[in-house]
């Protein structure tokens, strides 16, 4: 295993030499936040393919081939669905609107009225996703060099604090395109091919496994459906993901450049589900399907190219845990954090150009010209520092990943899916039918969750029809939201100035705005 570890070792001196180099670069919080928004197609769609691939689309997706055969690749299918349809209808749009947060987005909206409550939703979530990214380390590192599980997870989670505080977006960006280029080679195109020729082929995997593993519902179609509502509609409006949105240089980049990272999601997922086929042909009683992954590169692959599976899988960790974690930081400091302080923020996309400086006043700029007191890329390093010690402290107590990722992807979706497509589909939607809808839907998961369980498909489909009521009744029944700020909305939608000429504003909190909306 010597030559395995050697590949492991040079791989994470990498991870940590990209942070120190990516410092370099983020001088202003929009390079430390989104990179600038400056991100060329190639290396868009290979991070944005990065993050929504995680260790749970590797891992997770090679033990549901296992389980279930080729309908196991259904998870990460919906997942790349779910990405192909943010990039077809709404990347362009979101791209324009030059926010930082999706409450920003649902300020801009409803006028100052909905930020605070959904950035704590938001803000719950990636917490969760990044603890569950965390997580995987333990069952990695252990397979790697057969560490103890809580130094696993410290010594992961440690590495990817490390790089994500020094350089923000920039040096994640920088990691996940090797941690791209590492999975597609190390999975694609080492383990697939050498997994279906060790299980006999195609002809004698089928000849070996029930018809159900070559189903295509094998699966069963109320889980495919869950899965539709859970990670499709998840990919829309989740801060990680419209974060890399943000980053795109332009409409067509984040259009095209997402297309691209879509389609080879849906690759990805049959990929995993064939190799895990192929794994329940070789070691038909495994004791759980999730080692099939670990087993399969440790006894059927050469010395060396062993290693590299390994670093792809640890890539596939590495990246959405990053990516969830600056999205957590950037939520807490940006949206929860500065509304506590009364800060307002004012944006434009004079003050945020596309070639890496925050405007002509400089990365901080205020309403007036002059710099803000606070330093914009000190004060969110240092929260990405506090939320990577607080994942870590949270993931050594935790045990069961899969229910603390069904529990953030049911409060996502169940709370804030409506208000967000509906403030992006229907003008009639106001700031109160947001909030409410928020409140009704995320309750409504959380109690349903506390009494049918965790696991349990119901809630998220009562969540989410709880929440559509909410938001159309109470919309219809108080006033339409201000004029003023439709206005100001449709402007930044079409990357206008707004009708009146000025710096369009992100308000910070329902006192922050002027409209008659917001107050």
């Amino acid at each position: 295993m010597a030559v395995d570890y050697a590949v492991i070792v040079l791989y994470l001196a990498g991870m940590l030499a990209m942070g120190w180099w990516g410092m370099r670069r983020a001088t202003s919080k929009s390079d430390f936040l989104v990179a600038g928004r400056r991100l060329g197609p190639a290396m868009y769609s290979g991070t944005m393919a990065a993050i929504v691939l995680g260790g749970a689309s590797t891992i997770g997706g090679v033990g549901l081939g296992y389980r279930y055969g080729l309908s196991g690749a259904w998870m990460v299918f919906t997942i790349g669905l779910g990405l192909l349809a943010l990039s077809v209808f709404f990347s362009a749009r979101i791209a324009r609107l030059k926010v930082y947060t999706v409450s920003e987005m649902l300020d801009l909206r409803y006028g100052g009225s909905a930020g605070l409550i959904s950035g704590v939703v938001m803000w719950a979530y990636t917490l969760m996703l990044a603890v569950t990214s965390t997580l995987a380390y333990a069952t990695i590192f252990d397979v790697l060099f057969g560490l103890d599980r809580a130094l696993a997870i410290i010594l992961g989670g440690a590495i990817v604090v490390a790089y994500s505080t020094l350089g923000g977006m920039w040096s994640i960006t920088l990691t996940d395109m090797v941690q791209f280029v590492v999975k597609t080679i190390g999975v694609l195109l080492l383990l697939l091919p050498i997994a279906v020729i060790k299980a006999g082929g195609f002809a004698e995997m089928k000849a070996q496994l029930p018809d159900d593993y070559f189903a295509p519902l094998g699966i069963g179609g109320q889980t495919v459906f869950t899965y539709v509502l859970i990670y499709s509609f998840g990919m829309l409006i989740g801060q990680d993901i419209w974060q890399r949105v943000f980053t795109a240089r332009g409409d067509r980049v984040a259009r095209l450049g997402g297309t691209a990272a879509g389609t080879y999601c849906l690759v990805y997922a049959l990929a995993g589900a064939v190799i895990g086929t192929a794994a329940k042909v070789l070691y038909p009683h495994l004791g759980s399907p999730d080692d099939a992954f670990a087993t399969i590169v440790k006894d059927a692959l050469p010395v060396g190219v062993r290693g590299l599976v390994l670093a792809a899988a640890l890539s596939a960790v590495m990246s959405t845990s990053s990516g969830a974690l600056i999205a957590c930081a950037t939520v807490a400091h940006n949206d929860i954090w500065a509304r506590i302080r009364g800060v307002v923020r004012r944006q434009s996309p004079a003050n945020d150009a596309p070639h890496g400086s925050d405007g002509p006043h400089g990365p901080d700029a205020g309403p007036g010209g002059a710099a803000e007191p606070r330093d914009e890329v000190r004060g969110n390093r240092v929260f990405i520092l506090l939320m990577g010690l607080v994942v870590i402290v949270i993931a050594l107590a935790l045990n069961n990943v899969v229910e603390a990722l069904t529990v953030a992807y049911n409060l996502l979706v169940g709370g804030l899916l409506v208000p967000i497509l509906g403030g992006l589909l229907w003008k009639r939607g106001t700031g109160a039918g947001a909030l409410a809808s928020v409140a009704v839907g995320g309750l409504t998961v959380v109690g349903l969750m506390l009494s049918l369980g965790v696991l349990a498909n119901e809630p998220i489909y009562y969540g989410l029809l709880a929440s559509l009521v909410a938001y159309v009744a109470v919309s219809l029944a108080t006033r339409p939201t201000d004029a003023a700020v439709l206005d100001a909305w449709r402007a930044r939608l079409a990357g206008r100035p707004d009708a009146a000429g000025a710096e369009p504003s992100v308000a910070s909190g329902p006192s922050a705005t002027t409209s008659p909306a917001g107050r």
